[in-house]
């Protein structure tokens, strides 16, 4: 019995200890497990409204004629009339550009009983793109083409040919707006940190979103705003 009970005893000092020594290793572990889920993840915000350093102006004209010839000549005549209602605006030729003019035969696909007058069978259409970086002169310029009617060119308004206003310019300011979008969201994980008896630590992950630019509002299509949103995910130390 005697000879039993030593190594029992030895046995049962080791077992308590093995215990002793795993449960504050499984105390550390699910310490370090809690700090390292810790966290909390916030969107983080930056809006910008900024002018707009392009436009695009289409003038879009047609003319009909009862000969292809004629067509031709008279389509001639409207994008030399354009072109110097142009340049008196303030452009300059590397500014305007001339798409090739499109003449059709309007009766080529009608029954004799559908066609119109001989003087309209062939029609010729162009159109002259402004590509400019002067928005205020495109701007002032606009009102005005009633002159062009006055002049004989018919205008030919058309959602396909519709003015437009961009921002090219968004690597300039993009570093910047990342900043201020990673500051904002800094600032709801302080809130966040703040509330549950915490500290903010280092960023654990971060995505960036897309850059959005759209227009300020359907008035203004010149001023336009440009968005960014973040999402970063923080540590949060106790």
């Amino acid at each position: 019995m005697r000879d039993n009970t030593i190594p029992a005893i030895i046995l049962g000092v080791c077992l308590i200890v093995g215990l002793v020594g795993g449960g504050h290793y499984l105390q550390a572990a699910a310490r370090t497990w809690q700090a390292a889920n810790h966290s909390v993840t916030v969107k983080g915000l930056a809006e910008r409204d900024v002018p707009a350093n392009l436009a695009l102006w289409p003038l879009h004209f047609s003319t009909n004629s009862s000969s292809l010839g004629a067509a031709q000549q008279k389509i001639d005549a409207q994008a030399q009339t354009v072109r110097q209602f142009l340049h008196a605006a303030g452009f300059v030729d590397k500014e305007i550009t001339l798409t090739s003019p499109q003449v059709s035969d309007e009766w080529a696909n009608l029954p004799a009983s559908q066609r119109g007058s001989a003087d309209d069978r062939y029609k010729a259409e162009a159109t002259m793109l402004v590509r400019t970086p002067k928005i205020q002169a495109v701007k002032k310029a606009m009102p005005r083409v009633g002159e062009l009617i006055g002049r004989g060119v018919l205008l030919s308004p058309n959602y396909n040919y519709r003015t437009e206003f961009l921002f090219t310019d968004l690597n300039r300011i993009k570093p910047r707006m990342i900043a201020e979008a990673t500051a904002n969201a800094r600032a709801a994980a302080r809130q966040f940190a703040k509330d549950s008896g915490s500290h903010v630590g280092a960023i654990r992950q971060a995505s960036q979103g897309y850059f959005s630019i759209s227009d300020l509002d359907s008035y203004t299509p010149e001023i336009k705003k440009v968005r960014v949103v973040t999402t970063i995910d923080y540590a949060l130390d106790n």
